[in-house]
């Protein structure tokens, strides 16, 4: 962007909260998506929902895109500037603006860190569930825009259901305040919905009042090892069927625990061919029960280890285990692609072994790692993004993954978003219908197309596979 046309924008935030230099510029290129990476004109750090509300019409003005942007930890391309314009970072707006006790509700700006935010609230003897693997750098704002899940999703669920209210700037500059602190409100269309997980395609979210809940009194941890991923899948099917509820029931295979062990050294049996990590809260008696049972089940299905964690402190090192699992993979080689397949919980044991079976088929590395409990696999392929015949099954097999998640009752995507890597793929879940369904409305929110353009809907969509068995 030439520097007269800068001009107008310094004005609104001033020279300190602009990026233009092109080292500076070459650092908002990509985000944490292999294969994706586009600079942007322009970088900006707004102090106020009334700053970025300016922004936003001087770009519609020009017909400038806008890309927000929280902590670049997207998975899908969903932040990468792939069509330039100007990209919106929230590094000024990282307050926790109130803990509202009684309504039992907190309200922060967007650049809020997950992590911090779950602290906080715990000091209060409250607690805020949605904890995505990122959550030490991810921000609420990114947690919103991608509706992102985590470990205890299949107990608590994800972000959306813990989102109250927002404020929005619309793509023409207006302001827009969505929800409440209630508990009751079917006035109109369920516009707050329509913003969570719209990846930044409908507007700009502000500020954001989310739901807390009572800190459960307390936790515990089991741990299981297989000798089958098959065994493992089959142990989670297992436990939903005895009715219960884990907060946390998470899956590794052998490739990620050797990987994970690489990078922490702690303890994890190299011979496994599985993992599962268990944790329950609540009572106490209602915690000891449930993680016997889960444990004794474990066993039943031919776990070749089934205990309880030790300690606080072996619990903890468990669960980071599982949340570095990508950062432990990604030093395997050059190039890491991270998916997140999922299918329903009675569909994980064909899940699982569908994608060993792809795997050999199109003589690729994967690992698998993810949110059994809740179906949210993550098949991780370990790559060079150099060896153009090699990515190219890789393609294909990540083609068929998605393929068999759909034919499985799933979805292409469980948590990370479709961005622009995933939007070719999109039809395959939704339909003609639901596509042009999505582009009325966006065309109707943002008929210039300024917001987050090139996320979502695809340029061309893929030919969907014909797989043969046997």
């Amino acid at each position: 962007m030439e520097l007269e046309a800068t001009k107008p924008f310094l004005s609104i935030v001033g020279e300190a909260n602009t990026k233009h230099s092109q080292a500076q510029l070459l650092a908002y290129s990509y985000d944490a998506t292999a294969n994706f990476q586009a600079k942007p004109d322009l970088v900006l750090s707004p102090s106020s929902t009334e700053e970025i509300a300016d922004i936003v019409k001087l770009c519609e003005k020009s017909q400038i895109p806008i890309i927000s942007r929280g902590s670049g930890t997207n998975l899908a391309a969903g932040t990468v500037p792939t069509q330039g314009g100007v990209v919106i970072l929230f590094n000024n707006m990282k307050k926790i603006l109130e803990l509202d006790e009684e309504n039992l509700t907190v309200t922060v700006q967007p650049g809020v860190i997950t992590q911090d935010l779950c602290l906080f609230v715990e000091k209060h003897g409250l607690f805020y569930p949605p904890d995505p693997s990122s959550m030490k750098i991810s921000t609420i704002g990114g947690n919103v825009s991608e509706n992102s899940g985590g470990l205890r999703g299949l107990k608590y669920g994800v972000t959306k259901d813990y989102v109250k209210a927002m404020t929005v700037v619309m793509p023409n500059g207006e302001i827009m305040k969505l929800g409440g602190k209630l508990a009751k409100d079917v006035a109109g269309y369920d516009l707050l919905s329509l913003m969570v997980g719209a990846e930044g395609t409908l507007g700009i979210i502000t500020e954001i009042t989310l739901k807390l809940i009572p800190l459960p009194a307390i936790k515990k941890t089991g741990i299981a090892y297989f000798n089958s991923l098959e065994d493992a899948a089959k142990t989670v099917s297992a436990i939903i069927a005895n009715k219960i509820i884990p907060v946390t029931l998470e899956f590794m295979d052998k490739g990620t625990i050797h990987a994970v062990e690489d990078f922490m050294s702690i303890g994890l049996p190299r011979d496994a061919e599985a993992m599962l990590l268990m944790e329950q809260d609540g009572t106490e008696e209602q915690v000891a029960r449930d993680i016997q049972t889960m444990i004794g089940i474990a066993e039943q299905q031919g776990a070749t280890s089934a205990i309880l964690a030790t300690s606080e402190k072996q619990a903890e090192e468990l669960k980071t285990g599982r949340r570095v699992a990508l950062s432990a993979l990604s030093r395997k080689r050059p190039t890491t692609i991270l998916e997140d397949a999922t299918v329903p919980r009675s569909q994980i044991a064909t899940m699982v072994k569908a994608i060993q079976e792809i795997a050999a088929k199109y003589n690729v590395q994967i690992n698998t790692f993810g949110h059994a409990g809740d179906g949210n696999l993550h098949p991780t392929c370990l790559t060079d993004a150099r060896d153009k015949e090699e990515m190219e099954r890789v393609e294909h097999a990540l083609d068929e993954i998605f393929h068999t998640a759909i034919e499985l009752g799933g979805t292409i995507t469980g948590e990370h978003g479709v961005g622009e890597m995933k939007s070719p793929y999109l039809e395959w879940k939704l339909g003609t219908a639901g596509i042009d369904l999505m582009k009325h409305i966006k065309q109707a929110v943002d008929p210039l197309n300024i917001m987050n353009p090139g996320k979502v809907f695809a340029k061309e969509t893929k030919k969907r596979l014909v797989v043969h068995s046997g």
